[in-house]
């Protein structure tokens, strides 16, 4: 037995057997007796429930001996433009990069990689992004981190997809996956929901050179979001200069006056001087609006002294015309009762009737006639006749 020796091989066990260190076969479960005369036999164990064979020459290995390794591995080996998804039991596993080269044994899993073409299609499978970045064991590996680049576009938003800084396509709400190899890819959201705007705090003079702190709010959509990100850079900020600048051109053309008497007037205006150009920018100004016209505290007291001298005359030209009425209708009465005898005497004797309602005790002369006639009295005496 000097010239044999016998190898015992387990079942989860496969034997890479080398002659001066030139593959000849792979070792099977079992018992093997070698014949060693003449032979300088060498042995690699490995344990292929660890599914991935690796070796420090493993490309030379899969090209040189092909022929003896074909029935026991499969081989998989990506070009600079492929990615690969590694499959165990139909189960996603593990992202391959392009350019890898990947050894798995048989027979102890199903192992399967879907190789994909990334030099135009990189974007991912939606169903596949799922299991990619659903908080599964894959989706916080390391290669799939380096690989995918999420993107989530909520409702009323849009996504601009960037690829090496150029604007790819618009994406709409949804969930998305891309490649990163070889490519920079970038999401951009938009939101499609009605906005506002303040441009708060403008000192502007007005034509008659009265310093005005004025504060105005917009309400804005966008309409074209791709317009808007192939032309503006800031689209905020463009909206804000310009709804500046037509307050300040419409303040200063107006007279102080005019600016306190009709803000509406003011406010179209400004709206009607940016709509246009707005809408070639994919923005749609639904609404503006000055909130607040603050003057300075010395023109505020001086407005306030104007005001409450302008109530003030009102309020005594209302007091005049009152009183003017007023004696217009006491003549008038006087003139009815001068003419008609029966009205004068009612007119008496109701004021008899409050005169008593005071006074407690009163004493007259003449009886009954003498309280009737003489007490009170509407028509002049004929002394004064």
């Amino acid at each position: 037995m000097f010239f044999w020796k016998e190898i015992d091989i387990a079942d989860n066990e496969r034997v890479l057997l080398f002659d001066r260190d030139r593959l000849q076969k792979v070792l099977s479960p079992g018992r093997h007796t070698l014949f060693t005369f003449g032979k300088k036999y060498t042995v690699e164990k490995y344990d292929i429930t660890k599914v991935f064979f690796d070796h420090p020459r493993l490309k030379f290995l899969i090209r040189q001996y092909e022929d003896v390794l074909k029935d026991y591995i499969d081989v998989y080996e990506l070009g600079d433009q492929e990615v690969g998804v590694i499959y165990r039991d139909n189960k996603v596993s593990d992202i391959l990069p392009p350019g890898n080269l990947l050894v798995a044994w048989k027979s102890t899993e199903e192992v399967r990689v879907e190789i994909t073409d990334i030099s135009v299609n990189y974007e991912i499978n939606p169903d596949l992004v799922a299991l990619l970045g659903r908080g599964l064991k894959i989706g916080t590996s390391r290669n799939v981190d380096n690989a995918v680049s999420y993107a989530e576009v909520p409702d009323e938003h849009v996504g601009l997809l960037q690829v090496n800084g150029k604007l790819e396509k618009v994406l709409e709400s949804g969930s998305y996956g891309f490649w990163k190899y070889n490519r920079s890819v970038s999401v951009k959201l938009l939101d499609l929901r009605l906005q506002t705007i303040d441009v708060s705090g403008q000192e502007i003079l007005t034509k008659d050179r009265v310093s005005l702190r004025i504060n105005l709010s917009a309400s804005y959509k966008l309409t074209d979001a791709e317009t808007v990100a192939r032309k503006l850079k800031d689209y905020a900020n463009f909206l804000y200069l310009e709804l500046q600048l037509r307050l300040r051109e419409a303040v200063g053309t107006k007279l102080l006056d005019e600016l306190l008497e009709d803000k509406d007037a003011l406010n179209s205006v400004i709206a009607n001087g940016v709509k246009d150009k707005l809408n070639e920018y994919g923005i749609q100004l639904l609404s503006v609006g000055v909130k607040d016209i603050i003057l300075p505290g010395d023109m505020k007291q001086i407005l306030n002294q104007v005001v409450e001298a302008q109530k003030e005359a009102e309020a005594n030209l209302i007091k005049r015309r009152e009183e003017t009425q007023a004696m217009r209708s006491l003549h008038n009465t006087a003139k009815v009762m001068e003419n008609n005898p029966v009205l004068l005497r009612l007119k008496e004797l109701e004021a008899l009737e409050r005169i008593t309602t005071k006074i407690d005790k009163i004493t007259v002369y003449g009886g009954l006639d003498g309280v009737m006639n003489n007490l009170v009295s509407l028509m002049p005496s004929s002394s004064n006749k």
